[in-house]
């Protein structure tokens, strides 16, 4: 795991502790996308199956990971929240799972990063996807504001 992954991983437990709760990890790159893990015996539901709860926090977190590891290659430190947010359950989660966050587009996160720089904050709208048996079970779409630090 590369060092900015690790220092992700590290300000998830430290700064967001019921990630350590969950089980939740950095589960590095695949291809153009931000992994997190987390184990389905520390997020059952009554059915036996991944909490929806679960299943929107690992969503929502590997968005707003993905926005940290932007920001650490960008060189700009800055503060990230969630805006706003929208999911879909479309199959039960039987299994470990993990959500994956797929990079923006260049022109997407050029524009984001001199608005950034411009105004001291800025949005950004990201998507992740929990799988089931290889099909989209956990479809997630939000947006994520960043704010330079020391700007407020």
């Amino acid at each position: 795991m590369d060092a900015i992954l690790q220092e992700l991983q590290a300000i998830l437990h430290r700064q967001i502790p019921i990630t350590q709760s969950m089980g939740i990890t950095v589960g590095g790159h695949a291809g153009d996308a931000l992994i997190l893990r987390a184990p389905l015996r520390d997020n059952l539901n009554q059915k036996a199956t991944a909490f929806a709860g679960s299943l929107n926090a690992v969503a929502t977190l590997a968005g707003w990971g993905m926005l940290f590891v932007l920001l650490r290659e960008m060189g700009v430190s800055a503060q990230v929240v969630i805006q706003e947010s929208t999911i879909a359950y479309r199959r039960p989660v039987t299994r470990d799972f993990e959500a994956a966050c797929r990079r923006p587009e260049a022109r997407e996160l050029e524009q984001f990063k001199k608005t950034l720089l411009k105004r001291g904050k800025a949005r950004l709208a990201l998507h992740a996807e929990i799988a089931a048996d290889g099909e989209p079970a956990v479809v997630f779409h939000g947006r994520y504001v960043a704010e330079l630090e020391g700007t407020a």
